[in-house]
């Protein structure tokens, strides 16, 4: 299958391996579905941090996924490049390794084509979904995407700040098992590449966490996938429940307050990504499975603009609401964290207004189930501030224990 896909109209696939199969067959799975196991969120590159890569390079990239399956589809995306990118090869395989491992598990590599074919170009704008690959993943492995790049290419469509180190490597290296580290760049971003999905069982289906640096785990142990939607699917996983969990929580991203510009005409801060009741379709609801969205976004409105009125945040949520239950989407609200201690926004007005949108998405009955994440993160002594335990030391952003906090928040039940 080969899939072009517009800016406008972009539609993640997905992909995961972990032990190959020798031919999956439909009688793994009758009646069954493909799901979203793993995504991340584009966005343009601002001009102080365009990468040019001169022919010849491997970018080799780590995708943790949630949901297991068979046939993954992986999803390239040059949605914000202001240029075409070739690629002359590129495979998916199982990782050897943990941390900062970019090694693969021999035997387990498989080329990804395009239509059937080993080369494609991303014209700028453009995603494409790859043909299903014959191999089967299980649930939370880690899997290596490699892609060779035989021309000059511009970074011009990255997922930033990803905690997650990924190499760019002289050469092709796609089939390499293990990395010669001679000459790698290490980065922390992703590069092209949009979302994994996998063929699995009639009803299984995935959550969306949409949401900010909060969701995409910025204060959290790099190479460690403990972002609190990570150790959400650790729990369904624990709990016998297949389900796929994307993470759509992109750092700086605010409701109505973004850049959508191209690479080459991006602002310094492109990397907060368009506003979120824009990508709201791209990064949810045209996800593949997707029955529920969990979010948990507003603070960065409130932390930009302080002179936003709490009607206004109502409003975007109010969007939100309505747009995925259009869409035959299960919606829950999560409640702001608290930031007492983080300077910059503690203002008394801001303070208020987040105990303002929290009682409404509490108690409006307009969401219909919440999590209450303002509660299983704050201080007792004073409520209005993270617990030190929980505190990355900003006052904004949770640790690793804080983000197993609000994982544990979410009532497993409303997401049956």
């Amino acid at each position: 299958m080969h899939r072009a896909v517009t800016r406008r109209g972009l539609l993640l696939g997905s992909t995961s391996a972990a032990v190959v199969l020798a031919t999956p067959s439909e009688a793994a799975f009758p009646d069954p579905v493909r799901v979203g196991t793993w995504t991340c969120v584009p966005t343009a590159v601002p001009p102080a941090s365009v990468l040019t890569l001169e022919g010849g390079h491997t970018v080799r990239q780590v995708i943790h996924v949630s949901v297991g399956g068979d046939l993954p589809r992986v999803t390239l995306t040059n949605e914000y490049g202001a240029e075409p990118v070739r690629i002359g090869a590129a495979r998916l395989a199982l990782r050897a390794g943990v941390g900062d491992s970019c090694d693969t598990v021999p035997g387990t590599d498989r080329p990804l084509t395009f239509g059937g074919a080993a080369e494609t170009v991303l014209r700028p704008g453009e995603a494409l979904t790859s043909d299903a690959v014959r191999m089967a993943v299980k649930p939370g492995e880690d899997l290596v995407l490699s892609l060779y790049l035989p021309e000059r290419t511009v970074t011009g469509t990255v997922s930033p700040r990803a905690r997650q180190t990924n190499m760019i490597l002289p050469g092709d290296e796609t089939t390499t098992t293990v990395v010669r580290l001679l000459g790698a760049r290490r980065v922390n971003e992703y590069l092209w590449v949009r979302g994994v999905s996998v063929r699995t069982a009639h009803g299984v289906s995935a959550i969306a966490a949409f949401g900010d640096s909060i969701t995409s785990g910025i204060a959290t142990t790099e190479n460690a996938n403990v972002r609190w939607p990570d150790l959400l699917a650790a729990r369904l996983r624990a709990a016998g429940r297949s389900r796929g969990v994307l993470n759509a929580g992109l750092s700086g991203n605010r409701l109505f307050y973004g850049y959508e510009d191209p690479t080459g005409r991006a602002a310094p801060h492109a990397y907060i990504g368009a506003p979120g009741v824009r990508r709201f379709d791209r990064d949810v609801l045209t996800q593949p499975g997707v029955r529920d969205v969990v979010t948990l976004i507003g603070v960065n409105d409130l932390a930009h603009d302080p002179n936003i009125p709490v009607a206004r945040l109502i409003a975007g949520h109010r969007d939100l609401i309505r747009r995925a239950t259009a869409a035959g989407i299960r919606i829950t609200g999560g409640t702001l964290l608290p930031f007492g201690s983080y300077q910059p926004i503690a203002t008394r007005s801001n303070l208020a207004k987040r105990e303002e949108l929290n009682a409404w998405i509490r108690t409006s009955g307009e969401y219909p189930a919440v999590i209450d994440f303002d509660a299983a993160v704050r201080d007792p002594a004073d409520p209005q501030r993270l617990l030190p335990d929980f505190d990355a030391g900003d006052g904004l952003h949770p640790n690793d224990a804080g983000t197993a906090a609000l994982a544990e928040a979410v009532p497993l039940e409303i997401l049956a």
